[in-house]
């Protein structure tokens, strides 16, 4: 019997995991996926809202703007990338002015911190590549930009190594109320828990139908992107907003934590909740819209195309708290954007839930700190090369696009949660996620994963499950 069982291993499941672990208590995570950040957390902007566009009052705009506050100190105490850039709302004719003040009104409202109208020519001395059309900017300093996976890998992380279990490969087909708890089935047996908390992204309205009569619909909401080399990630150095419309804040031009330039996304509503495949027709939206912004895009740099899912809640809200009518089950439902930005926040809000709820007392063995992969790049030379003196695998360089070492993966392949796929490794390291893609360094990567994991080459897998890396087998070998 757990205390809790969190449903989901994304950036909200990874979050609430990590807040309960400062409490003693026995606490598990399921998830479907071979690893962590698997499915919405994987794929969206990796922006860190201000807060100025969610409705005044609502529990989106208030874990906004808490989740914006809480990012910088949490990404020294969990060592991960994160930088504080700015964000441009820009208003590209003077009839749209008055959206831009009403963004800034809106933003006051809900606590947003040195917002201020900016003229073109204010403008352009901060960002010299905006579009020609752009007369004014909503300018919002304390936004900024995070790496998803890092986010998310180092909430998990933490969270494991203050006693939270994380179960992979565990898909749950159905949720009982048994007693004082609930029954949870899986594909890889029952599980009994106390309370549920439902962090299942765009599943989450499917979990939570089985157990309340008070329905919830969520709508997968599909958005394509493009990402650029790194020899076009200085083109903006603030992310660059469209004013929003209908189906969010449109098309976004940013930087990324890691050097590169990201465009997108679109917004497509669809019913496929694995519908993660890129379209002609999404991609080429990208390339009309985003030039509505930013000038002279060098799309030629293009490296790749992905796409994610946002899991949209019919009001548009974050659904946090106790079902009404299910006792012990808690939603954490609906968190599109801004719920990245939201997430510490968000972790925070459900695990004092649990500890009212549970009467649960402090964890006294909490570790608050971790510590990322080494990055050799970020030594001074002699530091660098003393390491390789002690340890040559971190002179032995894997991934020449992104210039990731031997050590540097089996550190990634060896840490609490460590990864067991080449996408697992990419999240972790970067290697995979350079100009080549993979092409040149996926091989040497199998290569470790095989040598420090003792699994048969054949049974590699990109990203779990049948994402088989080799062809055939030992069956077709055999015969």
């Amino acid at each position: 019997m757990y205390d809790v069982v969190i449903i989901g291993a994304g950036v909200s499941g990874s979050a609430v995991a990590r807040e309960l672990s400062r409490y003693k208590g026995r606490f598990c995570v399921l998830e479907k996926e071979e690893d962590v950040c698997c499915g919405t957390s994987k794929a969206n902007s990796g922006i860190v809202h201000a807060g100025y566009d969610a409705r005044p009052g609502s529990l989106m705009a208030k874990l906004n703007v808490e989740g914006n506050r809480r990012m910088e100190a949490l990404s020294k105490e969990l060592d991960f990338p994160f930088r504080r850039t700015g964000s441009f709302v820009v208003c590209t004719d003077e009839g749209s002015r008055q959206k831009l003040q009403e963004l800034l009104e809106r933003g006051q409202k809900n606590g947003v911190e040195d917002l201020q109208i900016l003229s073109r020519e204010e403008a352009l001395f901060l960002e010299k590549n905006l579009a020609d059309e752009v007369v004014a900017v909503l300018y919002a300093p304390t936004a900024g930009i995070v790496c998803p996976f890092g986010l998310t890998i180092a909430l998990a992380e933490n969270a494991c190594e203050n006693g939270v279990e994380f179960q992979f490969d565990t898909e749950v087909s159905a949720i009982k109320k048994q007693g004082e708890g609930y029954v949870i089935e899986t594909s890889r047996g029952v599980f009994k828990t106390r309370y549920v908390v439902n962090a299942a992204g765009v599943y989450a309205d499917i979990f939570h139908n089985m157990v309340s009569a008070d329905k919830l619909h969520i709508t997968p909401r599909k958005g394509e992107y493009f990402l650029l080399d790194k020899g076009a990630g200085g083109h903006v150095s603030h992310t660059i907003f469209a004013l929003p419309g209908k189906y969010g804040k449109g098309i976004l031009v940013t930087p990324t934590t890691h050097g590169n330039l990201l465009v997108g996304p679109t917004a497509t509503d669809i019913l496929e909740r694995e519908g993660t495949n890129t379209t002609a027709d999404g991609l080429a939206a990208i390339r009309e819209k985003a030039g509505l912004s930013v000038k002279d895009l060098p799309l030629g740099k293009v490296i790749t195309s992905f796409a994610g899912l946002r899991a949209h809640e019919d009001g548009h809200e974050f659904i946090i708290g106790e079902a009404a009518d299910a006792p012990g089950f808690i939603d954490c439902a609906g968190i599109e954007s801004p719920g990245l930005t939201s997430a510490p926040a968000i972790g925070a809000m459900v695990a004092g839930i649990l500890k009212e709820k549970l009467n649960l007392s402090d964890n006294a063995s909490f570790v608050a700190e971790r510590k990322g992969i080494l990055n050799p790049a970020k030594l001074s030379a002699e530091e660098r090369n003393r390491l390789i003196e002690d340890n040559p695998a971190y002179g032995n360089i894997i991934c020449r696009c992104e210039m990731i070492s031997e050590g540097e993966i089996i550190d990634a392949v060896k840490r609490p949660l460590g990864a067991k796929s080449l996408d697992g490794v990419k999240r972790r390291t970067r290697a995979g996620m350079g100009r080549c893609q993979s092409g040149f360094c996926s091989p040497r990567t199998m290569e470790i994963l095989h040598r420090e994991l003792g699994i048969p080459m054949e049974e590699l897998t990109k990203s779990g499950g049948d994402s088989r890396m080799i062809t055939g087998g030992r069956k077709e070998a055999a015969q």
